[in-house]
């Protein structure tokens, strides 16, 4: 088979993605809690499933994973990339009762936190149900005081579902300060295809790369250039793919939610192409590139910029790493609140990264980490 010609016109295969699998897979991963610095167990559930799919991969120190789908050529190569981590808390003080002071992990307002109910882990793996709440927390006791108290993590407690009597205390339980707190995710699937749940952000991005890559290897898909799938687990507290890549990839794609409200473009129900993040600007060339495959397989979509958002491709290229980036994200409502998103912009997301993966290379001076000007000034 003839090896695609750099920039030229991409000629990839439409393949079957499955929905029942995406949405299945999604589930099953928004019933494993994992904030930042608690991620072992989504960490093996992503192999086992990789195993089940027969790709191949390897894990960081720390469990980041790289997996593998190979292609033509292994160098260099191209990266797709997102994070199982997601937001939650962690104890900040003991209380007396049955209370605990917390601090979040990651950027999340406390006002989407009031309500939740969580669970607290302690180091010997027993863990506690709970809810956050604000310290003023009815109506019947303190009035319209309950609507003046501050939106802030200062004024939020964990109320502990455990008795304590006799002079028992919290750290009978064997809670400590440090110990982490997940929050619920409470799925729901409606029939017209809206999915509300907490962490949505990133594990509806981690299912629709799990659905492309199925897609991927089980109709044996020619690739030009080996893929890895890079899962990361520190994106919500900045780290992100800094420590999983490797010098042979050339090629990141980012795949995070896209923002929905007013001021913001990004499609609801298709795929969006953030063009900038709070970091700059992504690689002019591969996001056109991938606005050109929405075009040619009539894959809904749409380009955004967003201001207070960075993803896994910026700490890459904070690493040291010379890369072209691109971010590709789902639409997603009330992020890092109580999210929603669409079914259909999971899907065209899933379609689209199986064009990508066929895709001939931008340029052929990229074989290189450095080099002559090659064909770097063919598109200018």
């Amino acid at each position: 088979m003839n090896k695609p010609v750099p920039g030229g016109k991409a000629r990839t295969r439409q393949l079957a993605v499955d929905r029942d699998y995406l949405v299945q897979r999604m589930l099953d991963l928004l019933a494993i809690p994992s904030p930042t610095g608690m991620t072992d167990r989504v960490v093996a559930w992503v192999c086992e499933e990789l195993e089940s799919l027969g790709i191949p991969f390897e894990l960081t120190r720390r469990g980041a994973i790289r997996a593998d789908i190979r292609g033509e050529t292994s160098s260099p190569d191209r990266a797709i990339v997102s994070h199982l981590d997601v937001i939650g808390a962690m104890v900040k003080e003991l209380l007396p009762g049955n209370r605990l002071q917390v601090v979040p992990i990651g950027t999340w307002s406390a006002r989407f936190a009031e309500g939740a109910r969580v669970t607290v882990y302690a180091d010997d793996h027993r863990s506690y149900r709970g809810t956050l709440l604000p310290k003023k927390a009815s109506g019947h006791v303190y009035n319209e005081d309950v609507d003046k108290q501050p939106v802030s993590w200062d004024n939020l407690e964990c109320r502990l579902d455990e008795v304590f009597d006799g002079g028992r205390t919290v750290a009978d339980l064997g809670i400590q300060v440090g110990d982490h707190i997940a929050v619920d995710t409470n799925p729901e699937v409606s029939p017209n295809g809206f999915i509300n749940s907490r962490h949505l952000d990133d594990k509806a991005g981690v299912a629709a790369v799990l659905a492309a890559a199925r897609a991927v290897t089980q109709e044996e898909c020619h690739l030009p250039f080996d893929v890895h799938l890079l899962f990361t687990i520190s994106e919500e507290v900045g780290v992100g793919a800094s420590h999983v890549l490797h010098g042979d990839v050339s090629e990141l794609i980012s795949i995070d939610n896209g923002t929905l409200a007013p001021g913001q473009n990004t499609a609801e129900f298709g795929v969006t192409v953030a063009m900038q993040d709070s970091s700059g600007p992504f690689d002019w060339h591969l996001s056109r590139h991938l606005l050109e495959l929405c075009r040619d397989h009539d894959i809904i979509h749409a380009r955004d910029v967003f201001r207070y958002y960075r993803s896994d491709a910026a700490a890459a290229l904070e690493a040291g790493n010379d890369i072209r980036t691109a971010l590709l994200c789902f639409g997603l409502d009330a992020s890092h609140g109580y999210e929603r998103t669409h079914l259909d912009s999971l899907m065209a997301l899933a379609n689209l990264l199986t064009h990508y993966m066929q895709s001939p290379a931008l340029f052929e001076r990229d074989d290189v980490t450095i080099g002559p000007v090659g064909d770097l000034l063919d598109k200018a």
